[in-house]
């Protein structure tokens, strides 16, 4: 396999971090020896050990001449909790290192691949859209100052969120339901606004066997105080408050959807499309869009998907990107 191909894959696997990671990113490490994956890592829960550790460790002398794929530079500073990867990796016997994402974080940022190369260890930056998806939240809080936001609607083909009575239970199907609990688990916390609170009173939990555990932070937007087992959010803007949030899943409802479109503040959408006519509330209200043209070019489709009877739309918004 191509170089590129091997970061697609080591950023496939440190899927398996996120969000248990948190606070650190979740990375993924891959040993390549003779065409031949002998070690893999990912971030562990809490942070430590790093994947350039786990994947070392496993590999142990079989390790010398290998070639390492990690998705994010190995860090170059001490630490308290473990020794600087960059560190490991040079006292590895490693041949070569491919990182897909240079790390932002000041304390790395370009050290960590200087000390591998002095060290004579070859060592490549490429660039990859794959890594960086799989680090987007990590990234945008480091850049932005404030978690990577995705914001899910639940749609009937003409817009509507809910009948005119109010009823949303449900729009979408089971399979449509199950995906949402699955990026419910990718999620450090999870929102919705007051109305949506006292309305529906929902759970906004992980019900997918084995995943309950990483059920997110619940918060509601609000400017109140909120309940017991939930933590209050007083506005959009306020996101660079939520220590330790890296990933926000943002559900409901329409006020609170448009209240973060208006601010600026949504980095990907996921639509689910029923197929049904509702002719009841829709699901987003007036934005602060001054003209049609202006809505234009701010959103590109990255993912397409059928989901039972359902469809499953992704975009990731071209304003918030932390390039």
């Amino acid at each position: 396999m191509s170089d590129a191909r091997w970061l697609a894959a080591a950023a496939a696997l440190a899927a398996r971090a996120r969000p248990e990671s948190r606070p650190n990113p979740g990375v993924g490490a891959i040993l390549v020896k003779h065409g031949k994956v002998i070690a893999r890592g990912w971030t562990q829960p809490g942070g430590r050990p790093h994947a350039e550790a786990v994947a070392l460790a496993a590999a142990g002398e079989a390790a010398r001449g290998a070639v390492l794929y990690v998705t994010l530079e190995p860090c170059a500073h001490q630490s308290a909790r473990g020794p600087a990867c960059a560190d490991l990796v040079c006292a590895s016997g490693v041949a070569r290192v491919v990182i897909g994402c240079m790390d932002p974080d000041p304390r790395t940022c370009g050290e960590g691949l200087a000390r591998i190369r002095a060290a004579g260890i070859e060592a490549a930056y490429l660039p990859s859209l794959a890594c960086a998806r799989s680090l987007s939240g990590y990234l945008v809080s480091r850049r932005l100052g404030r978690p990577e936001v995705t914001l899910k609607l639940a749609l009937s083909l003409d817009g509507c969120m809910a009948m005119a009575n109010g009823e949303s239970q449900w729009i979408t199907g089971p399979e449509a339901r199950a995906h949402t609990h699955a990026m419910r688990a990718r999620a450090d916390a999870i929102l919705v606004g007051g109305g949506t609170l006292r309305t529906d009173n929902p759970r906004l939990d992980v019900r997918l066997p084995g995943l309950a555990a990483r059920s997110p932070e619940r918060w509601v937007l609000t400017r109140g105080a909120a309940p017991d087992g939930w933590r209050a959010l007083p506005s959009p803007e306020a996101i660079g408050a939520m220590e330790g949030v890296q990933y926000l899943f943002i559900e409901g409802g329409a006020v609170t959807a448009t209240a973060f479109l208006a601010a600026g503040l949504v980095d990907r959408l996921l639509l689910y499309r029923a197929p049904i006519l509702v002719g009841g509330r829709p699901a987003l209200g007036d934005y602060g869009l001054a003209r049609l043209a202006d809505a234009h070019g701010r959103w590109s489709l990255t993912e397409r998907r059928r989901l039972g009877s359902d469809t499953l739309e992704v975009y990731e918004s071209s304003l918030c990107s932390p390039e």
